[in-house]
């Protein structure tokens, strides 16, 4: 009995092969999807997370698809997309709560821009005069 009994014992250790291998399998189906998933997150910037997560997801969306397709195409994007662009910041100015920092850099842009053509406007002025 003894040796059944040791040899019941030496059974029982044996890690199971079909067992480890099946594990291996998960874990590597775990890690690859895990993997695409990052992959995914990485493809989609902070900003257009940022802009999906708010009430204008679809104005960005087919904002977003006009802009690609005009790349993708050589096209000239700011008359290719003036609608879309335009129905965008309509959204975005409704939903005025959410995107208020989207809005304040726009503005702040548009404010320097205008600032420094007044700049360039005045300079070129002057060397007319002299």
């Amino acid at each position: 009995m003894s040796s059944s009994s040791s040899s019941n014992s030496s059974q029982t250790q044996e890690p199971n092969p079909q067992s480890n291998t099946n594990t291996k399998t998960q874990e590597e189906i775990i890690k690859k999807d895990e993997e695409k998933q990052d992959e995914e997150e990485e493809e989609e910037c902070g900003f257009c997370l940022f802009m999906k997560e708010g009430g204008c997801r679809d104005p960005f969306i087919d904002w977003e698809k006009c802009v690609e397709q005009g790349e993708k195409n050589n096209e000239d994007i700011a008359e290719k997309c003036f609608q879309v662009t335009s129905a965008l910041q309509k959204c975005m100015e409704a939903h005025s709560d959410y995107y208020a920092p989207i809005l304040q850099v726009e503005k702040d842009v548009e404010a320097k821009v205008i600032a420094e053509f007044e700049k360039n406007r005045e300079s070129i002025e002057q060397k007319e005069e002299m």
